[in-house]
Formats: structure tokens, sequence, C-alpha cells
């Protein structure tokens, strides 16, 4: 891909995710268990993204090393 159009695609991605703050920028509760927190909603989803892909990622890892331990164990 060419410099430019990395360029465009990097600021349609910056604009759309500045439309998606401004537009969810009221401050929700969030309760779990004995937790109680307020915080902005488009900052709770970018939470429970990282959250998501931390957890995908660390269970990816996890499997791929028992894929590995058991083929090396045959």
């Amino acid at each position: 891909m060419k410099l430019q159009t990395k360029l465009i695609v990097t600021l349609v991605l910056v604009g759309l995710a500045v439309v998606f703050i401004v537009q969810n920028a009221a401050v929700v509760d969030i309760r779990f268990l004995f937790w109680k927190m307020s915080m902005s909603r488009a900052l709770f989803m970018f939470f429970m993204l990282a959250v998501g892909i931390v957890t995908g990622w660390i269970l990816h890892s996890y499997f791929l090393h028992k894929k590995e331990t058991e083929k090396t164990s045959d």
C-alpha cells in the first residue's frame, strides 16, 4: 500500500474514533459485585475491548503451548 493510502486510511479511522468518543461521552455508572464506578461510556468500551484482546491473546498462547507440548510428547 502506498504511503498516501495508509495516511488516508489512518486519518479516516482517527476521525471515526473521535466521532465515537464524542457521541459516547456520557458518564455511566458501572456496578460489579461490591464495586461501583463512574466513567464515560467510550472509555468503558475501550477497556472492555482491551480486556477481550488480552484474554484472547493469553488463551491463544496457552492453547498453542499446550498443542506444542502434546506434539513433542508423542
